[in-house]
């Protein structure tokens, strides 16, 4: 069977930035400006959708630009720093192509595929408020007089507000099953609300999604365990990226602000701010930790990329070599949140510690950083991570298996009924 994925053949980084970075800096521009606005980007994700950006991982020959998970992060990575909104506003979307990127038995990928390549943008809906843990789904997929009905309410439906397409989780369609089923954002029975209450990452569309009897056209589901086997590392890579380019954001508004300042603190070492001792050394501080997050990303990602390469002849293979990078990469990923995070809580805070009074001002928006990193950092609490990395490095333990488990008891439970 063919993958429908082969090894980039190498575009340069260079290139995909030259592409990209224009667009970035008019993203940049206007990005303090809509925190404080609450103004949903729709205009700046209308220009990336039409730059191709959602199918930079795809072939040339499907419409892409052969780009590596590193390449693709790098970018994700400055356009974080732009604004740290947008990354997570494409983390469904750039996790779902890693789910299509290899062909399958069906023809299903290739059709999907296309519609990235043609621009479209995938957004998520998988969590649920209550519960007793994630996979405790009240969203259900069950045939009625022989169409399948979507039924349910989902939270955190990041992206979701400005996609053409959603993936959502759902129990069903048969009792055992748990699948990824793809509607149109537009479909009747879809109610997409801004509900999102966070103290940062206001612009995600992190809301909330009704699905009322959603009419589901047969094969436009999966399971959840078709999935790509290294999606979970893929999603929490992205939110490293996003605070990695929150940390580089924090280090240019930073030394912006201190370069103009004309007015020095009595106590101070210098006649003006540049030129004071203790302000370079906070600035020196933060340039570290926020080239320390960028290394750590490209670090994960270039992990990561090894385990593609190994997967490219036989996305299946459970070969003990490929099971090993999986597990080589899953660490990578989640070494690096500890890193990444710790460095995006003090760029964040410490750009302050540079400043005065007057960098608390509504209009200048630099709270935003510590609030976006704070927010991010939130999702996927660092503490479990770091108990996960120990555990794996101290006894071999599987850092998928605390995930993957409870679907597995799941579905081994509904096949005794």
């Amino acid at each position: 069977m063919s993958t429908g994925y082969a090894a980039p053949a190498g575009i340069a980084t260079s290139e995909l930035i030259e592409h990209f970075r224009p667009i970035f800096e008019r993203i940049a521009a206007g990005a303090p400006e809509r925190d404080l606005t609450r103004r949903l980007p729709h205009e700046e994700i209308a220009w990336l959708k039409e730059a191709r950006f959602g199918a930079v991982r795809l072939s040339r020959d499907e419409g892409g630009f052969d780009a590596t998970l590193e390449q693709e992060h790098v970018l994700l990575l400055e356009l974080g720093a732009a604004d740290s909104n947008f990354p997570q506003i494409w983390r469904n979307h750039f996790a779902f192509v890693e789910d299509v990127l290899f062909d399958d038995e069906a023809g299903r990928n290739e059709r999907w595929r296309a519609k990235i390549a043609e621009g479209a943008l995938f957004g998520g809906a998988w969590s649920e408020t209550g519960g007793d843990s994630f996979f405790d789904m009240r969203t259900v997929l069950v045939e009625q007089d022989g169409r399948f009905l979507l039924n349910g309410e989902k939270f955190y439906s990041t992206g979701s507000l400005f996609a053409d397409w959603i993936h959502v989780l759902a129990k069903g369609p048969d009792a055992a099953d748990v699948s990824l089923v793809l509607i149109e954002a537009d479909a009747p029975g879809v109610t997409l609300v801004d509900d999102w209450s966070g103290v940062g990452q206001r612009l995600t569309g992190s809301g909330t999604t009704v699905l009322e009897n959603v009419e589901v056209p047969a094969g436009s589901w999966y399971p959840f365990a078709a999935r790509s086997r290294y999606q979970e590392a893929v999603y929490q890579l992205n939110h490293l990226a996003t605070l990695a380019g929150i940390s580089r954001a924090a280090q240019r508004e930073l030394v912006d602000a201190v370069r103009t300042r004309p007015r020095a603190y009595p106590q101070g070492l210098g006649s003006v701010p540049r030129e004071d001792a203790q302000i370079q050394e906070v600035v020196g501080r933060v340039s570290a930790v926020a080239s320390a997050a960028e290394a750590s990303v490209r670090w994960a990602a270039r992990v990561l990329d090894d385990l593609v390469g190994l997967l490219t002849p036989d996305p299946d293979s459970d070969d003990p070599i490929v099971v090993e990078a999986l597990h080589t990469a899953t660490i990578a990923v989640y070494e690096a949140q500890l890193t990444v995070t710790d460095a995006a809580l003090t760029a964040s805070t410490l750009l302050f510690d540079a400043l005065s009074s007057s960098a608390l001002g509504e209009q200048k928006a630099l709270d935003r950083h510590w609030r976006n990193a704070r927010t991010v950092a939130s999702h996927n609490p660092r503490v479990y991570k770091a108990r996960i990395v120990g555990d794996w490095h101290l006894n071999g333990t599987d850092p998928n298996a605390a995930f993957l488990g409870p679907l597995a008891t799941r579905a081994a439970d509904a096949a005794k009924v």
